[in-house]
């Protein structure tokens, strides 16, 4: 699997690209796609159809949500933040998050160890 990861990362290193082309919505799922995989982090992008989430957890370090397209609800140790395309909001290490799209929506999660 970490192959197939470092073989995806390479098809859009080095040249322009535009994120939100990057990944396309499926129907009734959350589907992904790693950018960058490197022990220092990860950029990963997620197009989720709408109604999709994904449910609470928490993460040892903070990761930044940037919405590319649609909206979406983030929760945060309890308190709800709405997105839209072109917000980003940061979720603490180690605080319980959940995230659940109120439209179909892409986003960039970037998460730096």
């Amino acid at each position: 699997m970490k192959e197939n990861k470092k073989q995806d990362a390479e098809t859009v290193s080095a040249k322009p690209a535009r994120l939100v082309d990057l990944i396309d919505y499926q129907e009734g799922s959350v589907v992904s796609r790693t950018i960058v995989d490197k022990e220092t982090g990860t950029v990963t992008l997620f197009a989720f159809d709408e109604g999709q989430g994904l449910s609470e957890h928490t993460a040892p370090f903070d990761a930044l949500v940037y919405t590319l397209d649609g909206a979406v609800e983030v929760i945060i140790s309890g308190k709800k933040f709405p997105l839209k395309t072109g917000e980003m909001i940061i979720m603490p290490a180690n605080k319980p998050h959940a995230l659940k799209a109120t439209k179909r929506f892409k986003m960039l999660l970037t998460m730096i160890r």
